[in-house]
């Protein structure tokens, strides 16, 4: 089955290289694309994952890298990238950030490759992609501290009206993934509710985070479309305009053509 002609996404943040994708690369995107989804951000976490990303979007116009040092890989040093972050074809630094919960890195460390990566951001005049989980005090203080760049996404966004307000406050993006579809994530629900339509993305961050109704299963791309249709309902708007506001806004914030 193909989606309505009219209604149209993009996937702001996907993983499409990963062995756990759903029939692998090329399955996926055409499945996808069945789907009524248009793009896709493939983001890098280190290096590896980061020449994949490029390698996709090599081979397809609608696919787009990102190039990042996860705070995950932080102790792995930006080094490595170098040549990486300087690519002319990629739309974003990142995804980079800080992540307290797991801790795979010194949190020391974590703030300076994070720091160093949003001043990359700005000396390369591109989009950033964050990543932060139980760390939103240091995440903002050093957006602050650094300077928020001005196509500035929150992936991911787990936060709730507090958060949100913080993130808009910096003229920054949120992007909402599959969690908005769990009836538990009642904060989150009150994020998605509550943010304006322009500064909205969605996302599949496949293949973590499946939505209803493909929850505990590997995600893909061309679910992205549930997470939009989650967020519509819960504001009682129409599909289409969720759809032509998010792809408009991913358009604009990763200077997609």
């Amino acid at each position: 089955m193909t989606a309505p002609t009219d209604i149209r996404w993009i996937d702001s943040h996907c993983h499409i290289y990963d062995e756990r994708i759903p029939g692998g690369v090329d399955r996926a995107l055409t499945d996808a694309r069945a789907q009524g989804i248009d793009g896709f951000v493939v983001v890098g976490c280190d290096r590896e994952s980061s020449e994949s990303a490029i390698a996709v979007a090599e081979r397809h116009d609608d696919v787009f890298a990102t190039v990042g040092l996860h705070p995950h890989d932080a102790s792995r040093g930006l080094d490595s990238l170098r040549e990486l972050f300087a690519h002319d074809s990629i739309v974003a630094i990142g995804e980079t950030g800080l992540d307290y919960y797991y801790d795979n890195s010194p949190r020391e460390l974590q703030r300076e490759v994070f720091a160093e990566q949003v001043a990359l951001a700005h000396s390369r005049d591109l989009a950033l992609v964050i990543h932060t989980r139980d760390a939103w005090e240091d995440t903002f203080s050093i957006l602050d501290e650094v300077g928020t760049p001005n196509r500035t996404v929150f992936h991911c966004f787990t936060g709730g009206p507090h958060e949100l307000e913080q993130c808009l406050s910096r003229n920054a993006s949120v992007s909402f993934s599959g969690i908005v579809t769990f009836r538990t994530a009642t904060e989150l629900r009150e994020a998605a509710t509550a943010c304006p339509l322009d500064r909205m993305l969605v996302e599949t961050d496949s293949p973590y985070l499946a939505p209803v109704p493909h929850r505990g299963k590997p995600n893909e791309p061309a679910h992205v479309r549930h997470v939009g249709t989650a967020i519509a309902d819960l504001r009682g708007i129409a599909v289409r305009d969720v759809a032509h506001a998010t792809t408009t806004n991913t358009r604009r914030l990763f200077g997609l053509t």
